[in-house]
């Protein structure tokens, strides 16, 4: 069964950076799309974007479009969030979700596992 841990959150000023990472083990990584959400205080989790089995990259929060990026490496089981020009709207837990097989479309409402989460906290 995959299991996700999550990594590489913290407190950084608006304008900062940050870059979360997704260690997936227990499955064979190849076969899986992942994707990344994140839940702020008092508000329901949402979709922040999706590397497909064939390394396709698709951004589905129109907020942080050009300040986040997705990515995966094969090599080292890992998924990324790189995170540039944060603001204090991006503070909240974000999580690494996967799904077998699927693509980034299914995962966006269906993901099969779940990371358990790291903080990130934007000061302004």
């Amino acid at each position: 069964q995959l299991q996700l841990v999550e990594s590489g959150g913290g407190s950084v000023h608006a304008g900062g950076s940050l870059r979360l990472s997704c260690s997936a083990s227990g499955a064979t990584f190849d076969y899986y799309a992942f994707g990344w959400f994140r839940q702020a205080p008092g508000k329901e989790r949402e979709g922040i974007s999706c590397v497909s089995i064939s390394n396709k990259s698709t951004d589905w929060l129109d907020s942080v479009k050009g300040r986040f990026t997705i990515s995966r490496d094969k090599g080292k089981n890992t998924v990324y969030l790189q995170m540039n020009d944060l603001k204090p709207e991006d503070t909240g837990i974000y999580y690494c979700a996967a799904d077998y097989g699927k693509p980034c479309w299914h995962l966006q409402t269906n993901p099969g596992s779940w990371g358990q989460g790291t903080q990130v906290t934007v000061s302004s």
